[in-house]
């Protein structure tokens, strides 16, 4: 609701500047333009009398359109044009009644009238020289004299001067207290200057580690891949040289048999040759025995 109100305020604000500035450049530019205010080729003008009434009263604010060519105005256009009233050169804004040439079928005036005159023609005719322009068919009812008083001095003060230079003071006001909240914002960043490196040290270790951690996923994932093709091929190698080694088993094993029964045949001969000569040994020994134990005897005996 704060936040909507606050949108408002603001577009009021602007709207009623830029009033201003229209207001301010029709004061102006009716000071330059002997009190005629012309905008774009539109003038806005105060009705001064209820001569036209009921089309327009005193007061209203009529708006009036400058034209390119007086002899375009035909009867029944409201027109408003200097004339002399008392002694006075003022604007009147009457309507055309008739349209007078002369005798070459040139324009020379205009007779006009107020439609609130009772059918009663104005003295003076209108000069082509003097028009100002055509009223546009555009009024307000009662902003005339508003318009008078913003005019004045006094009112030109008090209806823009003052406003304007508040709503300059409360647009600096924003901007300074903008201003302000920025700098508020930024010293809490200044003073987690720190916080923030340490951050975005830790945010780019993670990264460098999950980088990592993906990277050992695949290699893993290859080596698993090589190992299986490795396996595959040992066992290929393995069944071939286990075929190569039971092909060659066989002769080995023949020959193995042939060399053992060799040796145990070279083993019993050996032993043979051990025994006859033990035997041999032994047999002399006992006849040494017997000899000896027959000479003994026969000593005894004697």
């Amino acid at each position: 609701m704060k936040k909507a109100v606050k949108i408002i305020v603001n577009i009021l604000a602007w709207v009623f500047l830029l009033l201003a500035l229209l207001v301010t450049v029709i004061v102006f530019s009716a000071e330059r333009n002997n009190g005629v205010s012309n905008i774009m080729g539109f003038m806005p003008m105060t009705v001064e009398s209820n001569s036209m009434s009921p089309t327009f009263k005193k007061g209203d604010l009529i708006i009036v359109k400058e034209i390119d060519d007086v002899n375009d105005l035909k009867e029944g256009d409201v027109i408003t044009y200097w004339t002399h009233i008392d002694g006075k050169r003022v604007k009147n804004t009457h309507r055309i009644v008739k349209v007078n040439l002369n005798d070459q079928c040139q324009l020379e005036s205009f007779t006009t009238r107020g439609d609130n005159n009772n059918g009663i023609d104005d003295d003076t005719p209108a000069s082509p020289n003097d028009i100002i322009g055509k009223w546009s068919g555009k009024k307000l009812a009662g902003c005339g004299k508003a318009l008078d008083f913003l005019r004045t001095k006094k009112g030109f003060f008090m209806c823009i001067i003052i406003p304007m230079a508040i709503f300059f003071l409360f647009e600096l006001y924003k901007f300074i207290a903008t201003l302000v909240e920025i700098k508020k914002d930024d010293a809490p960043e200044q003073l987690d200057e720190e916080e923030i490196k340490r951050r975005a040290i830790e945010e780019y270790l993670a990264e460098q580690k999950k980088k990592e951690a993906e990277a050992a996923a695949e290699a893993k994932e290859t080596v698993t891949e090589k190992a299986a093709e490795a396996k595959e091929t040992v066992t290929e190698k393995a069944e071939e040289a286990a075929e190569e080694v039971s092909a060659s088993a066989g002769e080995r094993t023949d020959a193995a048999v042939a060399e053992a029964e060799e040796r145990a045949k070279a083993a019993a001969d050996m032993a043979r040759e051990a025994v006859e000569e033990k035997a041999e040994t032994a047999g002399d020994e006992l006849k040494e025995a017997v000899t000896e134990i027959a000479a003994e005897q026969n000593n005894e005996e004697k």
